[in-house]
C-alpha cells in the first residue's frame, strides 16, 4: 500500500443505534471507493462488515469490524461498531483508538437510546463528529425534527450543511448549501454518477438562509469571517469550510449531511465531508501518558520518529489464535520487534503485522505513528495495554467497561466439551473485557455474566459453532449486588503459625452505608500509611478492593460502601503482610455481617416505541411490572415510551410485547442503575 502523508489520513469510525443504517453506510462506503465491487445487504446477511455468522443470521453487528480505503488522496482506516446496547464495550474501545467518527441518525426515528450511549462514549474521549441523517427516503422521514433533537437531548450544535430535494420516496439529492449547488443521484448506476447542476432561483432565499446560519458559527472561530459577518461582507467557500473544520475539530460543533444509503444516495459528499471536516492524527489532541520509571506525565505526539506509543484497543481470539489491534499514537513498528507492556513491565515479541479488511488480511512490513493495524505474536497482551520499547517505557489510560449484570449457568455435555470449556472460555474473556466467568461456590456450576441475554446467547452460539464446545444452559439470572443498612465495626487480630513462621496481624475499622451510585470508599489516614513498610501500605486498598468482590449474603459485590481502617498496629518483629491481609479480609467480613446487609438489583432505562393503538396495553404490562414511566412522546402514528424498571422483570419481555402490539412495538434498554431489591426477593435470599 502507497504511503500517505499523515495529513491525509483519518482513522474514523461508525456509530449509531442499531438499525440506524451503520453496516449500510460502511458497504457504500467500500463500494464507492473501490474496495469491493458488489455490495452487499445486511438483510441478505451478505454485507462486507459483518462476516461473523451470528452477524449474517441476525442481521446485526457484533463486532467492531476495521478497514481501510482510499478516497481521492485520503486514507480512511474505518471501524464499523455495534449498536446493541449488549455490545457497548466495543464502541467504548473503538473510540478510545479513533480520531473522529460519522454518528448516523435515522431520519424516522431520530435520537435514540444508544445514539445517547454512543455520543456520551464520544465525548468522553473528546471526538470529533460529522452527523448522517440516513432513511430520507422513508415515509415520516423529518430531518428538521432530527436536527431539534440533536440539541435537546445531546446539548449538541448540529450545522445543517445540505437540505433535500424531494421528500420521503420522492428523496433524490440534496442541495449543497456551502456552494449553493444540486447533487443528484442516479437510480441507474447504483449511484456512482453524480449530476451536479444549478440550483432552482426559487430556492436562493431558502440557501442563503441557512447559509449565514453556517456564516455565524463560523464566525466564532476565524476573526476575518467575524468581521466580514458584522459588515455583511460575502464569505468564500473556501474560508467557510476551514472555520468549520477548525470549530468541528474543537468538538463545538457537528455538521450534518442528509442521505439514504439503502437507497445509494449520500455517501459520496459524506466521504468529502470525512476529509473536510474530520481531523487527521496531526490534528487530534495529544494523548498523554505516564512513565513508569519517572511517574512523570509525558504529552506523545504523533512522530512517526519519537518513541513508540501503541495502545491495544482489541484483542481477537482468530483461527485460535491472538489478534491484537494496535493504534500507533507515536514511533513506528515491524516485525519482530522486542516490545515491552507499559503498565505490567512484561516483554513482548511481535511476529507480524497486517492491515485489516473486515476479517481478512494484507501483510505489511512497516506500521508507524497515526496507523491503526493489526499484529500477532503478543501472548500476553489485553484490551487496554500500552506497547513501548525497554528504553522509554509509557503506559496510557486504559479503559472503562460497563458493569455486566445478567448470568447464565452453563455445564458441559460431555467429556470431551468439559476437557475443552475453560481454556475456551479463557479466550473469550481476554477477547471481552464485559464477559466474566466464575464457579458458584454451593453448586459448583460455571456462570457466564454478560451484559444482557444477547450478549449470553451470542457467547453460547460461538462456544458450539466457534469451538465446538456443546453446552447445556440454565435460565438467565439478575446479579445483584450487596451493600449494609447501617454502620459497625470490628477488631479482627489473625495470629497462626504457617510453614513453621509467626504470622500476625491486627486491624480495627469500620463500615458505613453511602448512597445509591457510590460504590466503594476507601479511607486510609495518612499516618497509618506513614508507619508501615512499603510492602505492605501498596496492597492495602488492593486487598479491600478484593475482599469486597464477595458479599455475605450470595456472594456478590459489595458496593455503596465506604471502608475506614481505624488501627493497624505494627511490630517489625511479628507483623508480616500474611498476617495483615488476612485480619484484613477477616475484620472486613464480619464488620459486613454485623452491618444488617441486604441485596441491590440492576434497574434499567428502556425505551420502547409502538402504534399509538396499543399504547394503552403497553403502559399497563410496564405498570405491572414495577415499571416507572418517564415520559411519551408521539411521532406520527408510533408512540415512544421511557421508563424505568427493574432487569428481573424484563425477562422474555419481548414475546410479550409483541404479542401487545401484534408484532409492531420494539424496546431497548440499558443499565441505568443498582436500587434496593423487592421484599419477595430478599426472602427468597433469606433475608
Amino acid at each position: 500500500m502507497p504511503t500517505v502523508a499523515l495529513d491525509r489520513v483519518r482513522n474514523i469510525g461508525i456509530i449509531s443505534h442499531i438499525d440506524a443504517g451503520k453496516t449500510t453506510v460502511s458497504e457504500r462506503i467500500l463500494f464507492y471507493t473501490g474496495e469491493i465491487h458488489k455490495m452487499g445487504e445486511v438483510h441478505d446477511g451478505a454485507s462486507t462488515m459483518d462476516w461473523m455468522e451470528q452477524e449474517q443470521q441476525r442481521g446485526i453487528t457484533i463486532t467492531a469490524s476495521a478497514t481501510s480505503c482510499h478516497w481521492q488522496d485520503l486514507l480512511i482506516n474505518l471501524i464499523d461498531t455495534p449498536g446493541h446496547i449488549d455490545f457497548t464495550i466495543e464502541v467504548e474501545r473503538s473510540l478510545r483508538a479513533l480520531d473522529g467518527a460519522i454518528a448516523i441518525f435515522s431520519a424516522v426515528e431520530g435520537v435514540q437510546p444508544q445514539s445517547e450511549s454512543v455520543w456520551r462514549q464520544a465525548d468522553r474521549y473528546q471526538v470529533p463528529r460529522i452527523c448522517l441523517i440516513n432513511k430520507m427516503d422513508r415515509i415520516g422521514a423529518d430531518h428538521n425534527r432530527v436536527l431539534a433533537e440533536l440539541a435537546e437531548k445531546l446539548s449538541a450544535r448540529p450545522l445543517l450543511l445540505q437540505l433535500p430535494l424531494g421528500q420521503e420516496e420522492a428523496f433524490s439529492g440534496v442541495i449543497d448549501i456551502i456552494r449553493r449547488r444540486q447533487i443528484i443521484f442516479s437510480d441507474q448506476d447504483q449511484g456512482r454518477q453524480l449530476q451536479n447542476e444549478p440550483v432552482d432561483p426559487a430556492l436562493t432565499d431558502k440557501i442563503n438562509r441557512y447559509r449565514e446560519q453556517l456564516v455565524e458559527a463560523a464566525a466564532d472561530f476565524d476573526e476575518q469571517i467575524m468581521a466580514d459577518y458584522l459588515e455583511g461582507q460575502p464569505v468564500a467557500d473556501e474560508p467557510l469550510l476551514a472555520a468549520l473544520r477548525q470549530g468541528t475539530i474543537s468538538g463545538k460543533i457537528f455538521p450534518v449531511l442528509l442521505g439514504s444509503a439503502l437507497r445509494n444516495k449520500g455517501i459520496q459528499p459524506l466521504l468529502d465531508a470525512v476529509g473536510q471536516f474530520l481531523p487527521s492524527p496531526l490534528d487530534s489532541l495529544p494523548a498523554r501518558g505516564i512513565n513508569p520509571a519517572t511517574g512523570h506525565t509525558e504529552i506523545i505526539r504523533c512522530d512517526p520518529a519519537g518513541p513508540l506509543c501503541a495502545l491495544a484497543f482489541k484483542v481477537l481470539a482468530d483461527e485460535g489464535r491472538k489478534l491484537t489491534f494496535l493504534r500507533l499514537y507515536s514511533g513506528n513498528l515491524k516485525p519482530g520487534d522486542s516490545l515491552l507492556v507499559g503498565n505490567r513491565d512484561q516483554p513482548e515479541k511481535l511476529a507480524r503485522l497486517f492491515r485489516m479488511h473486515s476479517h481478512k488480511r494484507e501483510r505489511i512490513e512497516h506500521a508507524s505513528a497515526g496507523d491503526i493495524v493489526a499484529a500477532t505474536g503478543l501472548k500476553s497482551v489485553l484490551t487496554g495495554d500500552t506497547l513501548c520499547r525497554n528504553e522509554h517505557p509509557l503506559q496510557l489510560a486504559g479503559l472503562e467497561y460497563p458493569e455486566p449484570v445478567v448470568s447464565l449457568a452453563v455445564e458441559p455435555r460431555g467429556i470431551d466439551d468439559r476437557e475443552k470449556l475453560g481454556p475456551v472460555l479463557e479466550k473469550l474473556q481476554w477477547e471481552d473485557p464485559t464477559f466474566r466467568v466464575r464457579e458458584d461456590p454451593d453448586t459448583g456450576q460455571t456462570l457466564l455474566t454478560g451484559m444482557g441475554e444477547l450478549h449470553l446467547e451470542v457467547i453460547v452460539q460461538r462456544l458450539q459453532s466457534d469451538f465446538s464446545v456443546q453446552v447445556n444452559t440454565g435460565r438467565p439470572q439478575v446479579v445483584y449486588r450487596e451493600t449494609l443498612q447501617q454502620s459497625a465495626e470490628h477488631h479482627e487480630i489473625f495470629e497462626r503459625e504457617i510453614e513453621g513462621r509467626l504470622n500476625q496481624g491486627e486491624v480495627r475499622l469500620q463500615v458505613n452505608p453511602l448512597p445509591r451510585r457510590s460504590g466503594i470508599q476507601i479511607e486510609i489516614p495518612d499516618q497509618l500509611s506513614e508507619i508501615l513498610p512499603e510492602e505492605i501500605s501498596t496492597v492495602l486498598t488492593e486487598e479491600i478492593e478484593q475482599a469486597c468482590q464477595s458479599g455475605p449474603v450470595a456472594g456478590y459485590p459489595l458496593t455503596d460502601l465506604q471502608i475506614k481502617l481505624d488501627d493497624l498496629p505494627y511490630d517489625s518483629a511479628i507483623t508480616t503482610p500474611l498476617g495483615i491481609q488476612a485480619a484484613l479480609r477477616l475484620a472486613i467480613s464480619q464488620a459486613v455481617r454485623k452491618g444488617v446487609p441486604t441485596l441491590l438489583e440492576p434497574v434499567m432505562e428502556i425505551e420502547l416505541t409502538t402504534p399509538s393503538e396499543h399504547t394503552g396495553r403497553v403502559m399497563g404490562s410496564l405498570q405491572q411490572k414495577g415499571g416507572q414511566v418517564a415520559g411519551i412522546t408521539t411521532h406520527g402514528d408510533q408512540d415512544t415510551i421511557r421508563a424505568v424498571i427493574p432487569l428481573t422483570r424484563m425477562f422474555g419481555y419481548m414475546t410479550e410485547l409483541r404479542s401487545a402490539t401484534k408484532g409492531r412495538g420494539s424496546f431497548t434498554m440499558e443499565f441505568s442503575h443498582f436500587d434496593q431489591s423487592p421484599e419477595e426477593t430478599l426472602q427468597r435470599f433469606g433475608l
